[in-house]
Formats: C-alpha cells, sequence, structure tokens
C-alpha cells in the first residue's frame, strides 16, 4: 500500500465536507443545515452520540455532507471509525477545530490498511484531503512505515523466511542509498556462533543482515530487530496455541526496518546501523539442545535452559557486534517475552533503559505520539535468577516469574560501551480491532522513536 492513494494533498478536486459534532454542539449546527438536511437528520435519528455517522444525500443519490458524532476531545484515532462507514469517494474535514490536528489523518490513513495479498478482489475505500495545516509528507512517511511493518507480520511463513527478510532489507537499503552486507550459513561459526545455533535446523540459512546509511562523522544511532521467521519452540517445542502466531517473531526487525526508513526517509542527521539476526526456530536432527553451552560473540558462554528463548540468544550477538563501536543510541526492539503482554497487555510494550534523560523523553514523546510505551526495570538483583553452575549464564531463569525483566537483563549484559542503550519487549500485533488499528500485524513504539531521534538529533 502506499498513503499517497489514500491521504490526498489539498488542492484537488471537490471534496465532501465532514464536519464533527458533540452531542452538546449538535443542535446548533443543525439549525445551520436547510430544512431538508434536518427533516433527514430527524427521519435518521441523528443525536450526534459518538460514533454515529450521518450521511447527508445532495438529492441525486450522492453524499453532500457527513456529519460525524464524536466525544468532546476526541483525538484523530477515534475519528478514524469513520472511514469504514463512508461510500468511495474524496472527503475533507470541514475546519482545523473538527479534529486533532494530523492525527485524524495518520488515523484515517492507518484504518485503510488492509492486508489483501492473498485476496482475489481488493475493497475500494474513501480518500482524505490532507488539512493545509498538516505536515502531509510527515503524515505519509508514518503510515507508509506502518504498512511495511504491518505487511511484514502479516506476511505467512511459508512465504516469508529469511531469504525474504534480506530482500526486503535490501529494497529498503537499496532505495535510501545505504550500504548492506550480510554474513549467512557455516560463515556466522566464526563471528555469531549463537546466531548460527539458533539457526541451523532451518533449510532456510540464519543470517545477521547489516546495513548503513548517513555520514561517518554523524552520531551513531544502531537499531537492532529480532528477526526469527518462524519460532516453533525448537526441541522444547511449543504447543499448537502458542505456535498459531508465531510468523510474527520477527516483529522486531519489521519495526526496526519501519523505523529505518522513516529515519532515511526524512534524513536525519545521524549515522544509522541497523542489524537483523534472521533465524527460522526449527526441528532437526542437528538443532540446538536443552543442556547445551554456546559461545557468543563477546566471550560469553550460555547455558540452554530452554530452547524457546531464543531470540535473545540471537540478539545477543547482534548487540555485541553493535556495542563494538560504541553508538551514541543503540535500541533494540524483540517479540521477547510472554511475560510483557501478561504484566501489560498487547497495546502496551514495556521499555527499559538505565538512562534516565533518555527514559523521560521516550515517555514524552509515547504520549505525544499517542504511541504508548511504559518504562519497566533493570532490576539487577533478578540477575541471580539465570545464573549458571556451568557456564558465564542461562538463557531461561529457573521461575517464572519477571520473565521480561530477565529477558532484558540477558540482553544488558552484551551492551558495554553505548553511551545509551533502550530495549523495547514488543507484541507486533492487534489482536481485537480498533479505530485505525485493524486486527494482525501492528507497529509498537516507532513513531514515538521517530520523534525521539527527530528531537535528539536535530538537522
Amino acid at each position: 500500500m502506499d498513503a499517497r492513494k489514500i491521504l490526498l494533498k489539498a488542492g484537488g478536486g471537490k471534496a465532501i465536507k465532514i464536519q464533527v459534532v458533540t452531542a452538546a454542539t449538535w443542535p446548533k449546527i443543525r439549525d445551520q443545515l436547510s430544512p431538508v438536511a434536518q427533516a433527514w437528520a430527524g427521519a435518521q435519528n441523528f443525536t450526534g452520540s459518538p460514533g454515529t455517522c450521518l450521511q447527508i444525500p445532495d438529492g441525486k443519490g450522492a453524499v453532500a455532507e457527513v456529519i460525524l458524532g464524536s466525544n468532546p476531545g476526541d483525538d484523530g484515532f477515534r475519528l478514524a471509525r469513520l472511514y469504514r462507514q463512508l461510500p468511495p469517494g474524496s472527503y475533507a474535514f470541514k475546519s482545523a477545530k473538527s479534529e486533532s490536528p494530523g492525527f485524524a489523518e495518520l488515523a484515517w490513513c492507518l484504518e485503510a490498511y488492509a492486508f489483501d495479498r492473498y485476496k482475489a478482489n481488493a475493497k475500494k475505500f474513501p480518500g482524505l484531503v490532507c488539512s493545509s495545516h498538516v505536515d502531509y509528507e510527515g503524515v505519509v512517511r508514518l503510515a507508509n512505515a506502518t504498512y511495511l511493518v504491518r505487511d511484514l507480520i502479516n506476511t505467512p511463513s511459508n512465504d516469508f523466511g529469511p531469504d525474504e527478510l534480506e530482500a526486503v532489507a535490501r529494497k529498503v537499503a537499496s532505495h535510501y542509498k545505504a550500504k548492506l552486507g550480510v554474513v549467512k550459513g557455516e560463515a556466522l561459526k566464526r563471528g555469531f556462533p549463537m546466531i548460527y545455533e539458533v539457526g541451523k535446523a532451518s533449510p532456510r540459512q540464519p543470517r545477521l543482515i547489516d546495513f548503513s546509511w548517513g555520514s561517518p562523522r554523524a552520531p551513531k544511532v544502531t537499531l537492532v530487530g529480532k528477526g526469527v521467521c518462524f519460532d516453533t519452540g525448537g526441541l522444547d517445542i511449543k504447543p499448537a496455541s502458542g505456535m498459531a502466531l508465531m510468523k510474527k517473531d520477527m516483529g522486531g526487525a519489521a519495526n526496526v526496518l519501519g523505523l529505518a526508513q522513516m529515519i532515511m526517509d526524512a534524513r536525519l542527521p545521524v549515522r544509522l546501523r541497523v542489524l537483523i539476526p534472521a533465524v527460522e526456530n526449527s526441528i532437526a536432527g542437528n538443532a540446538f539442545r536443552p543442556g547445551d553451552i554456546l559461545k557468543s560473540r563477546k566471550g560469553l558462554t550460555v547455558e540452554v535452559g530452554n530452547t524457546d528463548a531464543e531470540g535473545r540468544l540471537i540478539l545477543g550477538d547482534a548487540l555485541a557486534l553493535a556495542d563494538e563501536e560504541t553508538p551514541d543510541l543503540l535500541i533494540d526492539m524483540a517479540t521477547l517475552t510472554g511475560s510483557a503482554r501478561v504484566a501489560l497487555g498487547p497495546d502496551l510494550p514495556p521499555f527499559y533503559t538505565n538512562d534516565e534523560k533518555l527514559a523521560g523523553d521516550v515517555a514524552r514523546h509515547a504520549e505525544g505520539q499517542k504511541d504508548p510505551l511504559w518504562r519497566m526495570p533493570f532490576w539487577e538483583p533478578y540477575y541471580a535468577l539465570f545464573e549458571s553452575p556451568v557456564a558465564d549464564m542461562n538463557n531461561s531463569a529457573d521461575t517464572s516469574f519477571a520473565g521480561s525483566i530477565t529477558a532484558a537483563l540477558f540482553l544488558k549484559r552484551f551492551v558495554e560501551n553505548a553511551k545509551s542503550y533502550l530495549h523495547l519487549d514488543i507484541y507486533g500485533w492487534t489482536p481485537t480491532a480498533k479505530p485505525g488499528f485493524p486486527k494482525g500485524g501492528e507497529a509498537q513504539g516507532i513513531r514515538a522513536l521517530f520523534s525521539l531521534i527527530s528531537e535528539r538529533y536535530k538537522k
């Protein structure tokens, strides 16, 4: 999808006006309508209650004007409910006061998303003319990045493995003239042994995707995304219910690619590096086993307590590489733990950092961009929960408690030099549709992070 086909630039053809009202403001608005329109509103029992939509006909079978009932102070995302209630055509909000600036346009684009790759006939929906006071290019940038993330997560694993993930990364990197390299298969043994061990049982070769963009003299921002294209759980196999959504276990990689696309498209003054360890956690005679002791790029040894805790293993090698060049800001994103969902649900990903200023900035931008994130602690006493008598640490704690925190602490062991480090444990999925958020793969945190990086490294 391309948001430019859904969000139209101002100054085009005639658009049908949308007016947002509340139950309190509706009587005054109604009195300004023609007698025929007032009679039509009465016949439809329209009162301006939230979520109701009145389509006023023009007498020729077409829509002349749309009135949307809303709550006082509803943000633009709540207005997205209107999108699927209207026939095809071009629409525009009647005044800037009718919307939350920018969010109505973005919400319209996000609600318009449909994963129709496998459908014979895609349904046509309405377009929205962007308000003149809204940054058109900025909204399109955010929407297209979200489309990319959703498409990648929604694509089933039979059509999306490490090869296809690499191909998407190459396409994104090539478009912005970034330099990309890949270490794949047996070659991983020499520098990225944990990535190799996790992915070696799959016929689709494991790999580390690495691309860089921007001036080498600019501040270094490095993004690391978990790219487990399917997770069976390995020899500690998941039950069918646990495996059903595991096509989304590359959601961290998808979100990192979406964020990277926004950074490069906006030409932010940073030296961007993207690292994606891409694997399938499969079952075969050569699969890594519970009790195995793995060497890591950093030199730490890891006892395998559970083969289903594979994401932290591949991220460990990638984070160690990222940390070697002392980035100014190091961010990893991963669909890492079910514990994060138990604690905070599917819509509120936790983030971890010991940088107090960074934590405050993340929270501020998350609220400002309506892209919720919640800080959780690197609680160091929990290091004791994944100690190993035979290795430097275990990849799985000996308790079900604090699973998201212990996973975050495991990753932190591979980061020593980065000036600021941020870990996000995302879900990457919307289980129940809401305005602007159809059921399926989801971008989480990247609008907030893009806003933060834009502010921190201003042009």
